[in-house]
């Protein structure tokens, strides 16, 4: 008799997926009430959470069908005809000053591969995704296929890309949707690279190739409840006994958590009081996640709360090179470059989709790319962009120079998210009311880029770090309370 073979998390979570979706056609169609979850699908298993039970409702058929048509509404194209929906991706247009130059051919290949990927198979998609707060399982396929999966991780069956092609390919899916552009960074550009950086030889044979190829998925486990900027004061402990360690506490935001094979997870040394690292594979008992819900933002990104009690990590998974927190800020530092990048592929996306909308659409009988406040709204947004995309690829340089310093990835990342930010909200007043639609990616675009304005360092905190470099004076501290006089 043979052996079922096993699912990975993710997989199993993709089949939770497509059997709601299912059920939900089921439900429609055939006028059927549905008691039961899929909830807990990774957890209870297939078999148990297909036993659903059907039942007809009350409403008649012809109400149910009155219902229909009018939830139905108009189609898009319909409705503005006037309008193309970002479905169907626009041409790129936004390297006004040929900023392609600078790349090499190598990875202008490599960007027009991820390019053609996401307009293709991404985008007409992406939109009933991001409504349902759903991650599309079924594009892994396709990533994969790209190779992009490790970044610039050198062997192992990673793909060794440059700083620069690295940083392309999460803008290019970014592009197009930054939440599937955040699933690859953080699956990449932390998970990985933090395993490549920090793992011992044995470690990486083992998990980066299954990695790179997407067959098994990560996620990354530093903040928690009580500690995001002030990452370093991390409360999961980390207590020795025989052939391991106990981790116990709580991790919050993050992101591939609900569906993730392997989890890095930070904790602090209960004996040192130093940052260990820790490669945790899910499933033994002492590891839970919930998914959080009702985001505005990366709605399709599947961030979880984790708790951990008393979960045992045995020693060969535990990161040797992760001794303190400064070895997780190196990996910081190159994530916060790719992190730089996204809010540069969001504008350039936003970009494309006003540049021929205002082609498109009229009124009062005329384009409004005619209307002279419209130029200079759109004017506006390509400058940025080419300020942003300048200061991107000197960042990557920097770093393959070995001279980057943190406060000037720190710079990189504020600076373009806050740029990306005035940019966005220009697109959303050129589209006017179809701003607000994800259909026409402007209105998911602006809300997206709020969580990528916040996280790998708010705004603030970034600035922060760049001000300590420039000043020589940290300024994260509390001031001391003044005594009372």
């Amino acid at each position: 008799m043979m052996a079922t073979p096993s699912l990975s998390t993710w997989e199993t979570a993709k089949m939770a997926n497509d059997l709601t979706r299912r059920i939900s056609l089921l439900r429609k169609h055939l006028n059927l009430e549905i008691s039961g979850s899929l909830t807990n699908l990774p957890e209870t298993g297939v078999e148990e959470a297909m036993s659903l039970h059907l039942r007809p409702t009350s409403a008649s058929n012809a109400q149910a069908k009155e219902e229909e048509n009018l939830s139905s509404g108009l189609d898009i194209s319909l409705a503005f005809p006037q309008a193309t929906p970002s479905s169907t991706f626009p041409q790129s247009v936004s390297d006004y000053y040929q900023i392609d130059d600078l790349l090499t051919s190598e990875e202008r290949a490599l960007r027009a591969r991820v390019r053609e990927v996401s307009e293709k198979e991404i985008a007409p998609i992406i939109a009933k995704y991001w409504e349902r707060a759903e991650f599309p399982f079924e594009i892994v396929p396709s990533l994969a296929k790209l190779k992009i999966a490790g970044g610039t991780i050198k062997g192992y069956g990673c793909p060794g890309l440059s700083v620069v092609g690295s940083a392309l390919a999460m803008a290019e899916i970014a592009r197009v949707d930054a939440s599937c552009s955040t699933f690859m960074m953080v699956h990449t550009c932390l998970a990985m690279l933090t395993i490549a950086m920090c793992g011992s030889e044995e470690q990486k044979e083992k998990y980066l190739p299954s990695l790179a190829r997407l067959d098994t998925i990560s996620c990354w486990a530093l903040t928690e409840p009580d500690y995001g900027s002030d990452a370093s004061s991390l409360g999961t402990t980390a207590t020795k006994v025989k052939g391991g360690w106990l981790l116990n506490g709580q991790k919050r935001w993050i992101g591939n958590s609900t569906f993730a094979d392997v989890c890095v997870v930070f904790a602090r040394n209960a004996e040192t009081n130093e940052i260990n690292g820790f490669i945790v594979k899910k499933g033994a008992s002492g590891f839970s996640v919930k998914k959080i819900e009702n985001k505005i933002g990366l709605r399709i990104v599947q961030n979880g709360d984790i708790v951990l009690r008393g979960f045992f990590v045995p020693d060969e998974d535990r990161l040797t090179g992760m001794n303190s927190f400064k070895d997780t800020a190196k990996v910081l530092a190159v994530s916060r470059i790719v992190v730089a990048w996204q809010p540069i592929g969001i504008s350039m996306g936003v970009y494309d989709i006003c540049h021929r909308y205002l082609q498109e659409r009229k009124q009062f009988g005329v384009p409004l790319a005619s209307f002279q406040l419209c130029q200079e709204k759109l004017v506006r947004m390509l400058g940025n962009i080419q300020a942003m995309m300048l200061i991107g690829w000197r960042l990557c340089k920097l770093y393959e120079a070995g001279k980057m310093t943190p406060g000037q990835a720190s710079l990189g990342k504020a600076w373009t998210t806050l740029r990306a930010r005035e940019t966005v909200a220009l697109g959303r007043e050129l589209l006017g009311g179809n701003g607000i639609l994800a259909d026409f990616l402007v209105a998911k675009a602006f809300c997206d880029l709020e969580p990528i304005y916040t996280y790998e360092g708010t705004y603030d905190v970034n600035s922060l770090v760049t001000g300590r470099e420039v000043t020589g004076i940290a300024s994260f501290k509390a001031p001391k309370r003044r005594s009372a006089l």
